[in-house]
């Protein structure tokens, strides 16, 4: 039972769980939206494999690219969200994707992240990082 007027334990974390899943729903639409109006085709968006989730896979011209979205204040903090191990899901996850789909092979595959700021227009890093052989 709640002490009165508190919330229960757990509650809290509940509720700042939903709020940061909402925003990253927020941020993932609002990149795949800029995606789109700089001449992107989005073949997936919260591709989910058992390797893990890439948010959104993008196409134009003979580029593929599996696309990160980070949703922070600064640069560097989404930068450093991007963690190795984040890198590694998303490699193992692309690579599930290819072998589904074996014509994305012959295309330039590229992990890109696209940054979310509060006030700001998405930012893309084209090629953020590279797949580890």
């Amino acid at each position: 039972m709640a002490a009165k007027g508190g919330p229960i334990k757990g509650e809290a974390e509940t509720g700042k769980r939903r709020k940061a899943h909402g925003l990253g729903l927020s941020a993932e639409t609002f990149a795949a939206w800029s995606l789109r109006l700089t001449g992107w085709r989005i073949l997936k968006h919260r591709y989910k494999t058992k390797a893990g989730e890439i948010d959104l896979i993008a196409k134009r011209g003979k580029t593929v690219a599996f696309i990160e979205v980070k949703a922070r204040r600064t640069r560097a903090a989404a930068m450093e969200a991007v963690t190795p191990a984040s890198q590694r899901r998303i490699v193992r996850a692309a690579k599930i994707f290819i072998a589904e789909h074996p014509k994305a092979g012959f295309f330039t595959l590229r992990f890109d992240v696209v940054i979310v700021r509060p006030w700001r227009w998405p930012e893309r890093i084209v090629s953020a990082f590279q797949a580890a052989e």
